[in-house]
């Protein structure tokens, strides 16, 4: 029986950029005029945000942040290059990305091949890198994997859906793209095939938002349906891991989001995320207690902001269906950046039947 590997990470856009534009997202909505002046205010937000964002708008606090990410995607890449599997299988979300108003699939695995890709051609602000716009960078796919997983699913009755080409992405959805160039940051090169696995996390937001963070006055009226539920992403994940294991190949399975997102976030004016709620799944998680994961409710996930955790929820599964812990968890608090970011790693494993 082939190994898998269950990884977790963040696809944090603002860590392309540089310090001084980690914290825009809160300027944002600092700008909003349908949030009262008094919530703006510093001297009403929890002590930790107001020292982060200092004196400089948190510019300082962002070479901290950055340095804790960037630990843990060197941590991560070690225990990819350790393991040396044959291909990652990331769960990730798609905002408006690929997926518009003709179809928004619950799951759908992405069965691509090659793909060469600019992540940097739209950008109107420098990379940390400093790399030109028209930079390529190649996502290598491995398509036998992904239709291998499609049909197995299926036949374990999940109806997922599968595709051999983009649809509306010219490039690849970031929750896919930025984790590949997150784990490359130190730019040794990335040559490990990746099967993208969307989610539909966004689920009443993804169209009405068209993946955009916006102000309260221009909310959408009519939301869509609902995204699938935490129990059914975890037993989704379980049925990943139980399949993948009994595959030719040696795989990664990665989940791709930062937990609870400060623009999504109403009970705090969308100005910071919800740390307790991301603290106590945290831990449930990394004590190895994941009946409370798979017992969640949708609506508490929502209110929490943490709507791309959907994509941890797999991984969850993963780690009931496989029978491991994790052994390397660390929990990246912010109040400032928008998202609390989690790594997560446990050792690889055969998987076992469930009963």
């Amino acid at each position: 029986m082939a190994e898998v590997l269950p990884l977790g990470v963040t696809h944090f856009p603002l860590l392309i950029g540089l310090d001084d534009a980690m914290a825009k997202i809160l300027e944002f909505y600092l700008c909003d005029p349908s949030i009262p002046d008094d919530a703006k205010d510093p001297a009403s937000w929890p002590e930790v945000m107001r020292r982060e964002w200092g004196t400089d708008r948190g510019t300082a606090a962002a070479a901290v942040h950055r340095t804790a990410l960037v630990e843990g995607f060197r941590e991560i890449r070690r225990r990819i290059d350790e393991f040396a599997p044959d291909v990652i299988v990331v769960w990730g979300d798609d905002q408006y990305e690929n997926f518009r108003e003709d179809v928004i699939p619950a799951f759908c695995v992405q069965s691509y091949g090659d793909l060469d890709v600019r992540p940097f051609e739209d950008r109107t602000t420098p990379n940390v890198w400093r790399e030109p716009a028209t930079t390529p960078v190649r996502v290598h796919g491995k398509p036998e994997v992904g239709r291998y997983l499609a049909d197995a699913l299926l036949a374990a009755d999940f109806d997922v859906a599968y595709s051999y080409e983009r649809l509306h992405d010219t490039s690849l959805a970031h929750a896919f793209l930025n984790a590949q160039l997150f784990l490359d940051y130190d730019r040794a090169g990335f040559d490990v095939p990746i099967v993208p696995f969307q989610i539909n996390c966004y689920g009443r937001k993804v169209i009405a938002a068209r993946g955009r963070f916006g102000r309260f006055a221009d909310d959408p009226v009519q939301l869509d349906p609902r995204s699938p539920s935490p129990r059914r992403c975890f037993d989704l994940g379980a049925a990943t891991a139980a399949a993948l294991a009994e595959s030719p190949w040696r795989v990664a399975l990665l989940a791709s989001s930062s937990w609870s997102h400060a623009f999504l976030v109403d009970k705090h004016w969308r100005l910071y995320p919800d740390v307790e709620a991301d603290r106590r799944l945290f831990d449930a998680l990394a004590a190895n207690e994941l009946d409370a994961w798979r017992s969640h409710s949708l609506d508490a996930l929502e209110a929490a902001g943490q709507q791309e955790m959907l994509n941890w929820f797999a991984l969850a599964g993963a780690l009931a269906e496989l029978g491991v812990a994790p052994d390397y968890c660390s929990f990246v608090e912010t109040y400032v950046f928008n998202s609390n970011k989690v790594f997560l790693a446990a050792p690889a494993a055969p998987a076992r039947r469930s009963s």
